[in-house]
Parts: structure tokens; sequence; C-alpha cells
């Protein structure tokens, strides 16, 4: 049997394995599919795993020369100018989306003038009876909120899955990443087989401008297990605020590093 064979082969025994931390994908950067069954999520989404029975901590992929992502369509292009006839009231979101050096990479600024201005950064009303510091996403209305005191939140825009590929329930952030690696799982490289050289035999797709999982990745965990559903950045800025990805939630690389220093691990979080 093939080393490939035997690791997923080994995917029927989840609690004797632990996730490599650069290969968590479980998310499409632009591929779609709208079918519902959800064994079929879970085959399209699931990370890559490797047999490390009693591991407790991620193990790193090996390291491969890097090479570029193939992208569906060019990222942070800024030569289009359509507006939402919004007017841009908050001086803050200039600052929130200018262009910022982070760990080596020099993340472009975000052209906000052209995204709906209710997807981006906020503070609004949030009565809720979930504690300050919780996570809440609402698919629906493509908002993640951050519970803070006295009824307030911090609003943020998200992309989320489409019908078929979401999770919903309740959660923790079990662990975070700082410009995480991409794997893509077994079965979109059997469709794209470019892809092949960002398999987990590869090392994945290093962390990068272009990487599907952006400048950070929170890891949802219920009762112990992987969910396999993510909290992640992403360079295809104009997908916040719609429903575009494999199963994840997406949000501005700018946002999800501002989130991303607010939470730490073991934070709850709900999806509605």
């Amino acid at each position: 049997m093939s080393r490939t064979a035997q690791i997923f082969a080994r995917l029927s025994a989840p609690l004797c394995l632990i996730a490599v931390a650069t290969g968590l994908s479980g998310c499409i950067l632009v591929t779609d599919t709208s079918r519902m069954n959800p064994d079929v999520f879970v085959q399209e989404t699931a990370p890559v795993f490797y047999n490390m029975a009693g591991a407790s901590q991620p193990q790193p992929l090996p390291v491969r020369k890097q090479q570029p992502i193939p992208q569906k369509r060019d990222l942070y292009q800024t030569q289009f100018h359509q507006t939402y006839g919004v007017p841009i009231s908050n001086p803050a979101f200039r600052t929130y989306y200018a262009s910022m050096q982070d760990d080596g990479h020099t993340l472009p600024a975000i052209p906000y003038s052209r995204i709906d201005q209710r997807y981006l950064r906020q503070e609004v009303d949030y009565p809720t009876t979930e504690a300050p510091g919780t996570i809440i996403v609402d698919t629906k209305a493509r908002f993640l909120y951050l519970v803070e005191a006295n009824g307030k939140a911090l609003r943020y825009g998200v992309g989320i899955g489409r019908d078929g590929f979401a999770w919903s329930g309740r959660g923790v952030i079990q662990w975070k990443a700082k410009w995480p690696r991409w794997t893509p799982p077994q079965e979109m490289v059997d469709r794209q087989p470019e892809l092949a050289k960002f398999s987990a035999a590869e090392g994945g797709a290093m962390p990068g401008l272009n990487n599907p999982l952006g400048a950070r990745a929170l890891y949802i965990y219920k009762d112990g297990k992987d969910t396999l559903y993510r909290v992640h950045g992403t360079p295809d800025w104009q997908s916040v605020g719609k429903a575009t990805s494999s199963g994840c939630v997406r949000m501005l690389n700018q946002d999800v590093i501002d989130l991303f220093d607010r939470v730490p691990a073991r934070t709850p979080i709900v999806v509605i």
C-alpha cells in the first residue's frame, strides 16, 4: 500500500490522530460544489493526517521549494473602482485596511471603498446572553461578532461556505496559527492535478500572500474533535460577504490578524 493510501486509511481512527498544523486547510480557495451530502463535506474539506498516534502537538510538514499557487482570478486588484453608493464615513477604515508588515510579509492595502460598508470592522450594539469574549458567527448575515461587555460587540464581515459545506454549533478555538501552510485534500488534487505539488508529501503550500488560508487560521474543535471548520484569512477580499468557500469562514487578512490578537486559545465560538 502506498504511503498516501496508508495515510487516508487511518482516517477511520480519528481519536488516534492529530492534525498537521499547517495542513489543516479544510478550505478551498475558489473551487465550489453544491452537493449537500455531509460525507462529501468531510471528504472534500478534510485536512491531511499523518500517523502520529500519541502525539500531543501538530507536527510540521516537510519543507519544499515554494511554488506559485494557481488562482482562479488575480487577487488584490485595485484598478476597478465600483462602489456600493454607501459613503465610507469611518476614518478608522483607512487605518484598519492599510498595507502592513507582518512576520516578513507585506500585506497590500484592502480597497475598502469597494466593499459594502456593513462588512467592514466596526463596533455595534449586540445584546446577547453569550459571555464577553465569545465569538459568534452569523452565517446568514455574513458577520462574525466578538462579544464585548455592555451589549456591544466588535463585528467583522466574513465569507462563508456554500450550502452543504458548513458546520454549525458550539465549539472552541483549540489552537491558532500564524501564516499557516495550506494542504489541499486528496479529492481536490484528484480533480486538479496541478495541485499535486502542494500535497502533504510535498509539504503543502508555503505561507504567503496568495495562500488560501491567508495570514491567520483559528481551528475549531467540538468535544475534543476537529470539526474541520476554520476561521481564517483570505487574499480574495472580494469573497467577504458572499457564500463561496467549501465550509470555512473567511475574513479580510487585516481583520483576521486583529481577531487573532484579541482572542486566546480555548475561546468559545458559536456558529449559527
